[in-house]
């Protein structure tokens, strides 16, 4: 349906049609990146410079990106890379942080603004005696929230500790500098960014010893083994460029975010607008429609052509009390009435009134204030 609005670009953003025409030239050709023979290295150039385009988009050498099969296998290579480290990691981190690191960290408590508590973090990093690895989100997928993420790297530095930044939801949208922010690893994934499902990449410090998760030939430098999806990673060098080259076209999805958080506000002043004290990426907002549980608000969307959804969309289509608004100190009940719109460049004036008459109407209609 071409009249469908998508306000659902944390989950994905569509694949852009520059990416498309570039993943099928590569798809319509034939070539190992490990062969060395003419076909081989035409493969391998290709890989080499989609390599130097995600490295130009956060500012970090070529020889630094190791590509994946997405941000969860990213994150996850990060935490399980060095070993002897005690891990921390704040309860707002994306789920493949937390499922990755089990019970075998140390949980960072946050403010109501969704900021990590930094005196409370540097007080368990000065109570660790063995050496850490820290896991700190640059922008949260669920609320947009920035962290003040070079503050972390410096006293991490100084206790010895290392820092792995997911960066997966904040490049593309604001800029993402792996050197100003000091990291020593970084996850990123393509289909944020206009680009392919199922490529990602994992930037290591040079110089930094990692170990493979992925075990076999000798591929990214050692670091993760297996064919190189070159279609994959060629999309994700496209996008990547287009993003570093159109970043200002989010100051316009800014005010777009902004009116219709203010127009919502208009309508009902008891919603809340999670993090909205704190500096936010310029797409997203979290949102209650009090007394209104979210997952009657994503169908009822859905029936009217507009697609949000309830938090992440990493929990196999379900809709669960989020971990992030729970941390920031929401009960279960407020939870669960708040929906995620993240809008992306191609989101217009009009999809936001549509949207917000829908949210109005819906509010109306379902909210016990309204009840009979």
């Amino acid at each position: 349906m071409t009249d469908r609005i998508y306000l659902d670009y944390n989950a994905t953003a569509p694949i852009l049609p520059e990416v498309i025409e570039a993943m099928v030239a590569v798809m319509a050709d034939t070539g190992n990146p490990s062969s060395v023979h003419q076909f081989g290295r035409t493969a391998r150039n290709r890989v080499e410079e989609a390599r130097m385009q995600v490295a130009t988009l956060v500012n970090c050498k070529p020889q630094e990106v190791i590509f994946t099969s997405g941000g969860t296998e990213a994150n996850n290579l990060a935490l399980s890379a060095l070993s002897g480290r005690d891990l921390m990691v704040s309860k707002i981190e994306h789920d493949s942080v937390l499922a990755a690191v089990e019970d075998k960290s140390k949980h960072l408590n946050v403010d109501g603004n969704g900021i990590i508590k930094f005196e409370e973090a540097l007080a368990n990093l000065n109570a660790l005696v063995e050496n850490v690895l820290l896991s700190v989100m640059l922008a949260n997928n669920e609320t947009g929230v920035i962290q003040p993420i070079r503050q972390f790297a410096d006293n991490a530095h100084q206790h010895g500790a290392l820092l792995h930044c997911d960066s997966i939801q904040a490049a593309g949208k604001i800029p993402v500098d792996f050197n100003a922010l000091d990291v020593d690893m970084m996850s990123l994934s393509a289909h944020k960014i206009g680009g392919p499902q199922g490529v990602g990449a994992l930037v290591v410090r040079e110089g930094l010893p990692i170990r493979a998760s992925v075990k076999g030939g000798g591929q990214e430098l050692g670091r993760r083994a297996g064919t190189e999806n070159v279609a994959g990673i060629v999309g994700f060098g496209s996008a990547a460029n287009l993003a570093w080259s159109e970043l200002n076209q989010y100051t316009k999805v800014e005010r777009l975010r902004d009116k219709m958080e203010a127009l919502i506000h208009d309508i009902s002043s008891g919603t809340v607008f999670y993090g909205d004290a704190a500096t936010r990426l310029p797409n997203t907002s979290t949102m209650s429609m009090p007394g209104v549980p979210a997952e009657l608000q994503v169908m009822n969307f859905d029936l009217s052509g507009i697609a949000v959804s309830a938090g992440s969309a990493c929990s196999s289509g379900k809709v669960k009390v989020s971990h992030v608004l729970t941390a920031m100190g929401a009960s279960e009940e407020e939870a669960s009435s708040a929906i995620r719109v993240s809008l992306g460049p191609a989101t217009t004036k009009r999809d936001i009134d549509v949207f917000v008459d829908n949210w109005e109407k819906l509010y109306h209609r379902k909210s016990p204030k309204y009840a009979a």
